[in-house]
């Protein structure tokens, strides 16, 4: 297993579309993918989870892997989190 800690930095937080993007990553992974923030983990392959999560601008998150390409994965998904930087 693999994990990482991500500071959200965009102004909207992982809402909506970063929300969505990041799913559509995670999807494209065999790996099982969990997003944790405030003490609550869902699984990073739904969107209605990731976005209950409610993480706003400067909330910690961690993102978890478990699988074949869990380090890839967990990369991948910090990457698209980078994308959306003010």
């Amino acid at each position: 297993m693999v994990s990482k800690e991500f500071t959200i930095k965009n102004k909207v937080g992982l809402h909506a579309r970063p929300a969505s993007l990041f799913v559509k990553k995670a999807k494209e992974y065999s790996s099982n993918i969990s997003i944790s923030a405030k003490g609550e983990e869902v699984d990073g392959k739904s969107m209605l989870s990731v976005l209950t999560l409610g993480a706003a601008k400067g909330t910690l998150i961690v993102i978890k892997a478990d699988g074949d390409d869990e380090e890839e994965a967990v990369d991948a998904l910090i990457n698209t989190l980078n994308s959306f930087e003010d």
